[in-house]
């Protein structure tokens, strides 16, 4: 089998989409989180949620693994939960005090974190990427056809 002229485009987004998660995920730890934190944090503080089950969809992680990671949060004082008094079987999140601090902590690394990826590249050109992005995602959902 020949080699191919250039390294295949999946690769090289694979390598790089580790690079930039892994450079994230130590941004957030340097400042007190973490990327579970980072996502129901800014959930909580940009969305209307009614309850859990909710937040768990918005988020984009399954239902325990959101109580694991609530737990964790209400053990630290980010979070509070408590049973929606019109159905006792749902739970209700919102964030303390405590929590807004760490939201705040987190938006500005994540906001240097961002400057930090577009660095050398002009908005222009940060716009073409964020649309040839968009367009991988977009043929990666598209069905496949044998």
């Amino acid at each position: 089998m020949p080699r191919p002229d250039r390294t295949p485009v999946g690769l090289v987004l694979t390598r790089t989409a580790k690079t930039v998660s892994r450079a994230f995920d130590e941004t957030l730890a340097a400042s007190g989180g973490s990327l579970p934190v980072w996502l129901i944090l800014l959930t909580l503080k940009t969305q209307q949620l009614g309850n859990q089950r909710e937040l768990a969809r918005a988020v984009g992680i399954e239902g325990a693994t959101l109580t694991h990671h609530l737990t964790a949060m209400e053990n630290e004082g980010l979070v509070t939960r408590r049973r929606d008094p019109a159905n006792r079987r749902v739970q209700q999140v919102e964030l303390t005090e405590r929590g807004d601090a760490l939201f705040l902590r987190l938006a500005g690394s994540a906001a240097a974190h961002d400057q930090r990826l577009r660095a050398g590249f002009s908005d222009d050109e940060v716009a073409v990427l964020s649309d040839l992005l968009d367009r991988l995602a977009h043929n990666m959902n598209k069905p496949t056809v044998p």
